[in-house]
C-alpha cells in the first residue's frame, strides 16, 4: 500500500500570538526563527502554498547583537527611482535611527520570495523596547 499525502483545504488557519525577545540574540539567527514562525513551519499543517503562520511580536529590537565588523561594513541601499538618488546607510546608523527596520529587512530577506511574503510580514510586530500593545493577545 502506498502512502498518501493529504493536502489541507480551506483558508481559515488557527493563528497564535508569539512573543519573541530579541535582547542578546544574533540578528541573522533571530531573523530565521521569526521567519519560521511567520511561515508556520513548526505546525503539522505546514504547506508551502498555504499561509498558516502565527503572529509574532518582537520586542527589544534595540538590543540585537551583530558579529564581526557588520556595524561598519553592512550597508543598506534604497533607490528613490530618480536618477542619481541612490541612498545608502550603514547598519550602525540604521540601528540609531530605527532599530525596527533592521529586523524587518532581515526577516524580509529570510522569507520565501513569493506572493505570500507581504502577507506574512504584516503579522510581524516589532518594538524597539520591551513595551508593546499586544499583551492581552499573547496570553491566549
Amino acid at each position: 500500500m502506498k502512502a498518501k499525502t493529504t493536502v489541507l483545504k480551506g483558508s481559515n488557519p488557527k493563528r497564535e500570538w508569539v512573543l519573541f525577545d530579541l535582547s542578546g540574540k544574533t540578528l541573522g539567527r533571530a531573523a530565521t526563527e521569526i521567519a519560521a514562525l511567520l511561515m508556520g513551519k513548526g505546525k503539522a499543517t505546514f504547506s508551502f502554498h498555504r499561509d498558516d503562520g502565527d503572529y509574532v511580536v518582537a520586542i527589544n529590537a534595540k538590543d540585537i547583537v551583530v558579529t564581526g565588523k557588520k556595524l561598519k561594513q553592512k550597508i543598506y541601499y534604497q533607490h528613490t527611482a530618480f536618477s542619481g538618488h541612490l541612498k545608502e546607510m550603514d547598519l550602525k546608523s540604521l540601528m540609531i535611527k530605527d532599530p525596527r527596520k533592521v529586523i524587518e529587512f532581515a526577516v524580509h530577506g529570510m522569507l520565501p520570495k513569493n506572493n505570500l511574503r507581504s502577507l506574512r510580514l504584516r503579522r510581524l510586530k516589532i518594538f524597539a523596547g520591551a513595551e508593546h500593545k499586544y499583551a492581552e493577545k499573547i496570553g491566549k
